[in-house]
């Protein structure tokens, strides 16, 4: 919801940081790999039972994950390489941070509870597949309950609670549980939508051309399979 509605705002207003920040020889790739480190040491402070320190570390991890993009725009260097390195690089730093919540449950707790967010970050990660493969075949898989950035939300507001009694982090995890999954249920259903319609276009590039040729070898052996059988008749 606040990656549809607030994205757009959001990076007009850090347009003036990313000049400020590519006339300091700052690269969107540097702020990355910054970003990509920042979430590692959270990880590891969140372990340790540091919850306050981590969540202090999580929302700086943020900031990278927010400039990185006007850094490219502001330097013109915006490219698909830079996209896939982004969105990988959000991959891997929800993985490192609920990794550090897993850690943290797997010390203090005598239970199975440590799996909770695992099972949070395994339902993430089906959601961002699902978009993943909608795309590139045509379809639209954006939107839902609990996006990357509401789940970032959530995942600060769980860890300042579980500072004062970690029960209150682990509500809050089931929370993101239920409704990560429903979002999950919800892309599913829109993809099935939209493939129930008809085909897509197939998308612009090789694989659109490769598709398309396909198509027509396809077609050509149908039709030649079609006349092989009149003439059998």
């Amino acid at each position: 919801m606040f990656d549809g509605n607030f994205r757009e705002q959001v990076d007009r207003n850090v347009q003036p940081v990313g000049r400020a920040l590519v006339g300091m020889g700052i690269t969107a790739d540097v702020m990355t790999i910054i970003g990509i480190g920042m979430s590692a040491a959270a990880a590891v402070v969140i372990g340790s039972g540091n919850l306050a320190w981590g969540l202090v570390l999580m929302i700086a991890t943020g900031l990278p994950d927010l400039l990185d993009g006007a850094i490219a725009k502001a330097a013109g260097t915006s490219s698909t390489r830079g996209a896939y390195f982004d969105s990988v690089s959000d991959r891997l730093t929800d993985i490192l941070l609920f990794s550090g919540v897993a850690w943290y449950l797997s010390a203090t707790r005598d239970d199975q509870l440590h799996m909770l967010p695992v099972a949070v970050m395994g339902v993430a990660l089906m959601i961002s597949y699902q978009r993943a493969k909608a795309e590139s075949l045509g379809y639209d898989a954006k939107g839902g309950l609990m996006e990357r950035a509401e789940r970032f939300i959530a995942l600060g507001i769980g860890l300042f609670l579980g500072a004062f009694d970690d029960r209150l982090l682990i509500a809050t995890l089931w929370i993101m549980f239920v409704l990560t999954a429903l979002t999950a249920i919800q892309r599913f259903f829109k993809v099935w939508k939209q493939a129930s319609v008809g085909r897509p276009t197939p998308p612009p590039g090789p694989l659109g051309r490769r598709r398309s040729r396909t198509a027509g070898r396809d077609s050509e052996t149908m039709a030649a399979r079609w006349r092989r059988l009149q003439e059998r008749r």
